[in-house]
């Protein structure tokens, strides 16, 4: 047996709770709630908001924003109506993201879009009929005024793969990501 040794972060916590949507972080008393509700989680047992939570408390920076289980969060927000304590797991997910593209080295957007996390237009084959700019339920894809084509800000992407489906230029990518293939193949 050996023991896996690393290098606690002592200030993440702290970092994590200053940012907007991380204030009600030390709220939790690891209830479990939001693991039950989160259908991921029930997907992928390695999935679990709950040691999500107790590994920013525990100062695994590291660990956590370079780990691929940090962009399996669906965004459904399941777990946010049953947190007695108001936590707003779904909203840390989204601080841990930020913070791991913000931080450099953990994550590009160029790998966001590879694994699936976020959609791409491919310039050359837009034809500019805004179909992904009325499509889009949280207003992300935008017409870049210089060269009239649509840009997507993906590290505002969900990757729900929306404007995707309905580009009739096909011109729009979405990948797909490892924790949608595992989903699909959970029920087989």
């Amino acid at each position: 047996m050996s023991l896996q040794v690393f290098n606690p972060s002592s200030g993440f916590s702290t970092e994590v709770a200053a940012e907007p949507g991380g204030q009600h972080l030390n709220a939790c008393f690891a209830c479990g709630a939001c693991s039950g509700a989160c259908p991921v989680s029930q997907a992928i047992p390695a999935y679990d908001p709950r040691k999500i939570i107790h590994m920013i408390r525990l100062g695994m920076e590291e660990r956590l924003l370079s780990s691929d289980l940090l962009w399996y969060c669906s965004g459904c927000r399941s777990c946010v109506p049953v947190c007695p304590q108001n936590v707003g797991f779904a909203d840390i997910m989204m601080v841990l993201r930020k913070l791991a593209l913000r931080k450099g080295g953990y994550i590009t957007e160029a790998q966001l879009v590879d694994k699936g996390k976020a959609a791409q237009v491919q310039s050359d084959l837009c034809v500019s009929c805004l179909t992904c700019v009325r499509v889009c339920p949280w207003s992300i894809p935008k017409i870049d005024q210089n060269s009239g084509k649509a840009t997507i800000d993906v590290t505002a992407c969900r990757a729900c793969g929306i404007c995707a489906g309905e580009c009739p230029a096909r011109a729009i990518v979405l990948n797909q990501s490892e924790d949608a293939r595992l989903l699909a193949t959970c029920g087989a």
